[in-house]
C-alpha cells in the first residue's frame, strides 16, 4: 500500500490577517480537507504514523479560525464604536462587582440631603 504524504505547511495568522475574507474561507475549507484526508488515512493505515500532520492540520484550522472571528469582531467593534447600548461580547468584561460599581462622575455628585444641609 502507498501512503500519501501530506505535508502541512504551518500557516502564520500574521500572512492570514492581510487576506479578505474570500481567501481565509478557501484555506479553512482546504485546512479542513487536509484534516480530514488525514483522519481517513489514520484509520485506513492504521497507527500513529502521521500524528505530528494531525495535529498541524487541527491548529491550523484553529489559525484560519481565530483570524476569521477576530476580524468579524473588529468590523462589529468599528460599526458599534459610537452607539451607546453595544452587544454584550463587546463590552468590557471585568468582574460582576465592577460592572456594577458607582463609576465616579455618579459618585462625585451632591446628593439631595447634602444639598439641603
Amino acid at each position: 500500500e502507498k501512503t500519501t504524504q501530506y505535508i502541512m505547511v504551518k500557516l502564520r495568522a500574521a500572512d492570514l490577517r492581510e487576506q479578505d475574507d474570500s481567501d481565509l474561507q478557501s484555506q479553512l475549507r482546504e485546512a479542513k480537507s487536509a484534516l480530514a484526508k488525514l483522519r481517513v488515512e489514520q484509520h485506513t493505515n492504521g497507527g500513529a504514523s502521521q500524528l505530528s500532520e494531525l495535529k498541524h492540520a487541527r491548529r491550523n484550522v484553529a489559525r484560519v479560525l481565530t483570524v476569521i472571528n477576530q476580524k468579524r469582531k473588529a468590523a462589529l467593534r468599528v460599526k458599534h464604536a459610537n452607539d451607546k447600548y453595544k452587544p454584550l461580547d463587546l463590552r468590557p468584561k471585568m468582574t460582576r462587582r465592577l460592572r456594577r460599581a458607582a463609576r465616579n462622575s455618579t459618585l462625585a455628585k451632591e446628593t439631595r440631603r447634602a444639598r439641603i444641609q
